[in-house]
Order: structure tokens, then sequence, then C-alpha cells
């Protein structure tokens, strides 16, 4: 029996013609490397994009593939989703600062946007807005050496009750409660008696001006001088006083100095121009209701003309000397400083004019000339009128005298009742 034909084994590959294998070959490597033909080569070389379908589960989404020999899975460039995906909150947008700004003064607006942090201040309540919101100060205020630290935490107690101005007295009773040459030259006296330390009144000033105040330099009971001055005795003897005694009020006789003897007008007038060259940074001097000749005088003499004069030179004398300073009066209306005081003070060419309106009995009809000056000025007798004052903005400024002698009770009330009414 002839034996059996054996089958080939393998893959025929030795039956291939050699020429056909180098054709593919050849075919192969120039279709790989064409970047034509799905750009393999380069999705390769990027093989985190390659994602086996048995290693992740999630879903592929696949554009249709151009025609190629055995394609393979290809992930396209959309983010994979993720599972279990956690919401997210979205907020509601913040109003554009230009819709924030209209509701802000446009003075403010500026310093908002130079820093954002700074708080917007309070805007001004009626008493704030009162231009001079001053408190009256006795020379006496001080006597007894009072000291450096004394007068500047004096000066941060008025300004933390509400004033920004303080009226404090560096004349009365015919001297002076500072040094002065003049007074050594004319009088023989370099000050009044009083014990003070010489540079209180710079201490003050400073004090004030760094917590935003004013000084105004009160010049206590003008022309006027009582037996206990320490010029009495010389001022008699030389004649430079007006007959008769003042008795304008009750409980002390005054006696006024004649200004229309040329040695009395020259000295006041040097006293004051001493003062503004001494303390050039003064804000203003203040005289009152002493600047004048009581009508009850005996004689019935006219002295308004030669008052007005006299105080004319001195305004004139005291502004050449230092122009910055302000010369005002604190005196009764108009119409009653003449009549009463030969005061005719609207000829006088000052610079601010405060009335009086001490009596109470008057006090709406002192407030209707009050309306046309720069102020009035308050005892504590009218602080029932307070929110009177303050509600009222044709009263421009408020100045308080504490007649009780006790300047910081007196602010403390003030200050109580202010709160009250704002």
């Amino acid at each position: 029996m002839p034996p059996k034909k054996q089958e080939p084994k393998g893959c025929g590959c030795a039956n291939i013609p050699l020429s056909l294998i180098l054709a593919i070959l050849g075919g192969g490597y120039w279709w790989f490397s064409q970047k034509g033909n799905l750009d393999i080569s380069h999705l390769l070389a990027k093989g985190q994009q390659i994602i086996s379908p048995i290693f992740n589960q999630i879903p592929i989404t696949t554009s249709t593939p151009s025609p190629s020999l055995n394609p393979t899975p290809i992930a396209v460039s959309k983010p994979t989703p993720i599972l279990n995906q956690t919401p997210i909150a979205i907020s509601k947008p913040t109003p554009p600062v230009s819709s924030i700004a209209k509701n802000i003064p446009s003075n403010q607006q500026d310093a908002i946007k130079k820093n954002p942090d700074q708080k917007i201040p309070l805007p001004a309540t009626p008493w704030q807005k009162k231009v001079i919101r001053g408190i009256y100060f006795s020379r006496y205020q001080i006597t007894n050496n009072a000291n450096e630290k004394t007068i500047r935490e004096r000066v941060k107690f008025y300004r933390s009750q509400g004033f920004n101005t303080i009226i404090h007295g560096v004349w009365g009773n015919g001297c002076t409660m500072y040094n002065s040459k003049v007074m050594q030259q004319t009088l023989g006296y370099k000050s009044c008696p009083n014990l003070f330390q010489d540079q209180w009144l710079d201490w003050l000033i400073d004090e004030a001006h760094k917590q935003g105040m004013e000084v105004h330099a009160y010049f206590e009971k003008g022309i006027k001088i009582d037996e206990k001055s320490p010029i009495f005795d010389l001022a008699i003897a030389k004649k430079w006083i007006v007959p008769g005694v003042d008795k304008t009020y009750p409980g002390i006789d005054h006696y006024v100095l004649d200004v229309e003897i040329p040695e009395v007008a020259k000295f006041f007038k040097n006293i004051v121009v001493e003062f503004v060259q001494r303390y050039p940074k003064i804000d203003a001097v203040q005289w009152d209701d002493y600047l004048g000749y009581h009508a009850e005088l005996p004689g019935k003499v006219d002295r308004t003309a030669k008052l007005t004069t006299f105080v004319q030179q001195m305004i004139t004398g005291m502004k050449q000397a230092n122009s910055s300073v302000s010369f005002d009066i604190c005196h009764h209306n108009p119409y009653w400083a003449k009549r009463y005081f030969a005061a005719d003070w609207e000829k006088w060419n000052v610079d601010r004019v405060f009335i009086q309106v001490y009596n109470d009995a008057n006090f709406k009809e002192e407030l209707n000339y009050a309306k046309n000056y720069e102020g009035v000025a308050i005892t504590e007798q009218q602080f029932h009128r307070v929110k009177e004052l303050v509600d009222n903005p044709a009263i421009k400024s408020v100045l308080v005298f504490p007649g009780s002698g006790k300047p910081e009770e007196t602010a403390s009330a003030l200050n109580r009742l202010i709160q009250k009414t704002q």
C-alpha cells in the first residue's frame, strides 16, 4: 500500500512569493509614514490618549473613523465624564461698583477708591454744623501755675465734649495774663499778680491746633477796672478814670478808663499789637460789652463817636501787626449797645459779631438780631433752649459762658443735652 500523503504544516508562508512579501512591507512602511493616514504616528506619541476598553469601562464616543486596515479604538478629545459629580452652587453676581457708588456722595467716592477699607464718615449733626462751638475761660483758669500736662489735657477734654473753640482770658481788670513789656514800661507792672507759667498760652494754642480747634484771646472787662485792679491807684492818680461809677452789673462797682485820653488809647493799642505779635498763631481776639460806656454814668456825655474812633484805630494797628488774626466782639444787639453803652459797633469794622442773649426774657428778639451775625453767646440759664438753637440753621455759631465759674461741669452738662437732641 503506498504511504499516505502528508499535509503541509505551518501557515504556508513559504509558498508566498518573495516579491509579494517585499511589496506588502514597502507599502506598509509608506502608509505608516504618511500624516494623512489617520496620523497614527502622532497618536502613538501621545499614548495617554489611547484608552483600552478592557480597563476603562467609561463609554467612549467616537467619531466616524477614516477607512483603514485593522482600525483601533481611539479616544476623542472630549473630556472624560466624571461619575458622581457634585453639583456646584452658583452664587448671585455681585453688583458692579458703579451701581453701589450711586448711593455714595461724590465727595467720598475718591477716598473709597484710594482706600477701599476706609469707613464712610457719618453725616455731621446739627450741632457739629455750627461754625464755632466755643466755651469761655476766665483768666483765672491758668493761675496757680497750671502745668503743661494740665493745660493739654484740658484742651482734649473740651474737644471730647464737642467744642471746637476755646475763648480764654488773657487780659482783665487792667493787666495782662502774660509778661508784657508794654505794661512794664507804661504802668510799672509786667502782668497781673496771679501765678502762671510763662508758656501757658503757647501750650494751649499748640494743643488746640493739634486737636483741630481754635483759640480766641478774651480781653475780659475791656476798658473797665475795679478797686482790686493793680493799676487802680495809678489810674486814679493819672486821672484816667471817667467820672462816676459804672453799676451795669449788681454786686460790683466798675470804673471806666477814658479812651479819649491819648495816653490811655495808645496803651490799649500797644497792648493788642504786642499780643498778636507775641502770639502770631492766635486765631482771634475778642472783646465784650465791657468795651463801652454805660448810659447812666453822670454827666450824660455822649462818647459814642470817640469810642468808635478808638476801636477803629486799635483794629487798624492790630491788623498791621498781624493781619491773620480776627478781631471779634461779643456784645449786646446793635440797638441796645448804641443806646445804652455808646457802642456803635456796626461802625467799628470788626470781623465777627456774637450777640449776647443772657437775658432770657428777650430771647426771641435777640435771636432775630443774631441771625444777621455770626452767632450767639449763652449761659447755663439758656440751656433749656439748646434744642431750639441747635436746630436753627440761621444761628451759625454758639458760645457758652459758664456763669457758674465751673467750665468743666458746664461743658459736660451741655454735651449731655446735645446728645439728647440728636
